[in-house]
């Protein structure tokens, strides 16, 4: 875990705004007793997790594919291929969708923008180091054009089916 505290009720927050938001159908779903709190996803989104990241084309068709995600200071960072199809569509519209589910164990969702992080951003070096100590070597590495992303979400839920269960295993 690498948020502050200022982070986690930043990011409980967004969790709380979100909630209100949505519709009667979604928070029929994701109840009090199945919602999780900041708190518990700080804890459970540790290490990599398998995101399904949406992006939209130019001709506004809708576009998902999968990505390493790592959640760090309450935020999903990616890599990926600059000549790569997401790269290219969020380059030129960075709102975006991203899910991280576990069978009905747990998910979480959540829209808003990704921005592209360079070497000179301040936030580099510490992603840059937390992804080299994952994977043994840095992403940049892997290809001549790497991007790194950070998603920045405007809204976001966080859902488990047995709350009790899951809290209880981290």
């Amino acid at each position: 875990m690498k948020e502050s505290a200022e982070e986690v009720s930043e990011l409980q927050a967004l969790l709380d705004a979100s909630i209100g938001r949505s519709t009667a159908h979604l928070q029929a779903i994701i109840t009090d007793e199945r919602q999780l709190s900041a708190a518990d996803l700080v804890q459970l989104l540790t290490g990599m997790r398998v995101l399904n990241l949406a992006t939209v084309t130019k001709g506004g068709e809708p576009r998902i594919s999968a990505v390493d995600g790592h959640f760090l200071h309450a935020r999903w960072v990616f890599t990926t291929a600059g000549s790569a199809a997401k790269a290219r569509h969020l380059k030129a519209r960075p709102a975006a969708s991203l899910s991280y589910v576990d069978g009905e164990r747990l998910g979480v969702f959540s829209h808003g923008e990704v921005e592209f992080l360079t070497p000179e951003h301040p936030d580099f070096a510490e992603i840059e180091a937390h992804l080299v100590a994952h994977y043994g070597s840095s992403p940049s590495t892997w290809a001549e054009d790497i991007a790194y992303c950070r998603f920045q979400p405007s809204w976001m839920v966080g859902y488990a089916f047995d709350k009790a269960a899951v809290t209880q295993t981290k």
